[in-house]
């Protein structure tokens, strides 16, 4: 039986990374201190999706991963994905930075411990935030592209300190590779949703408020709405890395994403048609709404046999069919 370590494991991601594998009959070491406000469920209440503890190979420890890898540095693992991480909604990206910051110290320690532990194959986490803010400008924006972030040449400036976590968690991914021969390939998601996902992202908060609009009438958007992002379906996620990851082992990085520009009002307003309701929409300017448009480029993941599938349309039926029954 193959062996895979999740950190982060009973957040959104980590959750559906442990159904593939638990499926594939791999044996899942699941690691999270369920930390609030970073949207991890406790599997001891089920998860939103699945009941992980009906399976005989899931084995799960609550307890700070950083403690984990330092009573851990002999255990062997195929595969080990890095999902542990300080991030909640724009919000907390803002608001709370020092604390996001938390994550330099998660990655230092995580890839100290690969250096020790040397798993065969490691899938770290990273984030389009770490793209340099001066290609998502309402003057200027393009689809971002995985070799936007060079570390030979000038990297940009990237999305508050959550962007400079991640963008430092990729270049010890580098080091690791290139002194220790520690195998990985880094993952840049976009807008990453899906039904099950915590409250405090765009999301599962905008359809929430789509379904009880039929009796208020109004729906909230942050800023005026026309912010743009590329919002891609967790299923396609997971399948995206999992298409992928084997085929590269240098630490370099591939997008998770569309390549599709979406509005946060076309986002609503598409949603009309589905639930066959009108609704106003009120802007809420003073709340932060992040950078103007961000969207990946999708050359390499098609290169790589990647595509994804779900349309944005079919998961916004998905997540209004899901929360009309759990809300």
């Amino acid at each position: 039986m193959k062996k895979v370590l999740i950190t982060g494991a009973a957040g959104f991601v980590g959750r559906h990374f442990c159904k593939f594998f638990l499926d594939k009959k791999f044996e899942v070491t699941a690691i999270d201190n369920l930390q609030k406000f970073t949207g991890a469920v406790d599997p001891k209440k089920s998860w939103p999706l699945f009941n992980p503890c009906d399976y005989k190979n899931f084995k799960f420890s609550k307890i700070d991963c950083s403690e984990w890898f330092k009573k851990n540095k002999k255990k062997k693992f195929d595969y080990v994905f890095h999902l542990a991480a300080i991030v909640g909604g724009r919000e907390m990206i803002e608001n709370n930075p020092l604390a996001v910051a938390q994550d330099l110290n998660i990655d230092s320690k995580f890839w100290e411990w690969c250096v020790a532990a040397k798993p065969k194959k490691t899938v770290y986490f990273s984030s389009s935030a770490s793209y340099p803010l001066n290609l998502q400008s309402k003057k200027f924006y393009r689809l971002l592209k995985e070799g936007d972030l060079n570390f030979t040449k000038n990297l940009g400036i990237p999305d508050f300190t959550y962007g400079w976590s991640k963008l430092t968690g990729e270049y010890l991914a580098n080091i690791a590779y290139q002194k220790h021969g520690i195998r990985s390939v880094c993952y840049r998601p976009f807008s990453g949703y899906g039904e099950d996902q915590d409250m405090n992202y765009p999301f599962p908060n905008l359809c929430k408020n789509i379904l009880l609009s039929k009796k208020k009438g109004t729906v909230n958007v942050w800023g005026n709405g026309k912010q743009m992002r590329d919002f891609i379906h967790i299923d396609d996620c997971v399948d995206g890395v999992i298409k992928t990851m084997d085929k590269v082992n240098d630490a370099s990085a591939i997008n998770l994403s569309t390549g599709i520009y979406t509005s946060f009002i076309d986002f609503l307003n598409s949603s009309k048609s589905i639930i066959g309701t009108n609704f106003k929409i009120i802007k809420k300017v003073s709340k932060p709404v992040g950078v103007f448009a961000r969207a990946g480029n999708t050359d390499l993941q098609k290169k790589l046999g990647f595509k994804y599938k779900i349309s944005l349309k079919e998961g916004i039926e998905k997540g209004l069919n899901y929360l009309s029954k759990n809300i």
